[in-house]
């Protein structure tokens, strides 16, 4: 005789176990999904390349455009000369193809951050390039490594860059060079750029008064003498002495504005500013980029934040404070 209820029941389990075999079987599925999507490397992944900082990560990329992928190992706003590097720093590391530096001494910490990262090789780029000394400080004699502030020699920086990537990777020459001679005439371009900018100022106020003496290569490229509190960066003590002759040489000279850079304190500046009459006319970017938001987002901007800088602090119309 038929029992409805025990039938309703059977059917009710059967049900449930059906449920609950598809409820396993799709989630099955979606795992062994998960894993193929997270093992799976696609065959045109991008090998990479790291710089030192900021501003060679931007040279960098516009030689490699979209064939490799360029990372800094020092984020914006860092200060690159005594730079203290980070376990997560050698971790960045590991599968890059290469490592680009500046070299003149600049990067004081980074032959012992290579001897971290095993046989990855490197490449300087101020290697061939006849620098300008250090004058009149405890570091004269020694290159000024900051070349990069030339517009002319950034285009060797570019030409060195080009040559460290085809040898990485031969089979974008055409890539590189192509992007290279594209990157290296907007270079051009600023050159003159900056040359006509500066030009407007009248010659007895091209003086240039910085925190760091960071603008040899520019003061020596556009017909501007230059004085500051430090040469570099990683001996930036500020001395008593140091600062009376920065004063005297302000009023000497009547500058009448004067500069600090982003990745140090302006507190020392100020008060030079202050004793010697002369404005403070803002901050540069020299060792770093800004950030995407910033003035000095690319290395192109950088330069031209910093002349505007100049040309407004040091023309006619500026009024000593």
């Amino acid at each position: 005789m038929f029992n409805k209820k025990i039938f309703d029941e059977f059917i009710s389990k059967k049900n449930k176990i059906t449920s609950l075999s598809i409820f396993i079987a799709f989630n099955i599925l979606l795992f062994t999904g998960c894993a193929n999507k997270n093992t799976y490397k696609p065959n045109n992944e991008r090998s990479f390349v790291l710089t030192t900082f900021t501003i060679l990560a931007d040279l960098a990329r516009n030689v490699a455009g979209d064939r490799l992928l360029v990372e800094s190992i020092t984020k914006p706003g860092a200060e690159i000369h005594s730079y203290q590097f980070t376990p997560s720093d050698i971790v960045k590391t590991k599968g890059a193809k290469l490592i680009i530096e500046n070299g003149l001494g600049l990067e004081a910490w980074f032959s012992k951050f290579m001897t971290s990262t095993g046989d990855i090789p490197n490449v300087k780029l101020t290697e061939g390039i006849q620098p300008l000394l250090i004058e009149g400080d405890a570091y004269s004699g020694k290159p000024n490594p900051h070349a990069w502030m030339s517009p002319k020699r950034a285009m060797s920086y570019v030409d060195k860059i080009v040559d460290a990537f085809i040898k990485i990777d031969p089979d974008g020459a055409l890539e590189y060079t192509s992007n290279a001679s594209t990157y290296k005439a907007k270079l051009e371009s600023l050159d003159k750029e900056l040359r006509d900018s500066l030009s407007s100022i009248p010659k007895e106020r091209r003086f240039l008064v910085t925190c760091e003496g960071a603008f040899t290569y520019l003061a020596r490229d556009y017909g501007m003498k230059e004085a500051y509190l430090w040469p570099v960066n990683a001996e930036s003590q500020v001395t008593p002495r140091r600062m009376v002759n920065l004063i005297k040489k302000i009023k000497e000279n009547d500058v009448p504005t004067i500069f600090c850079e982003s990745t140090v304190s302006a507190e020392a500046q100020m008060e030079v500013a202050k004793s010697s009459g002369a404005a403070f006319g803002g901050t540069f970017y020299v060792d770093s980029l800004s950030d995407l938001n910033g003035p000095a987002s690319t290395y192109i901007d950088l330069l031209r934040h910093n002349v505007r800088l100049i040309t407004e602090g040091l023309s006619n119309s500026a009024v000593k404070k």
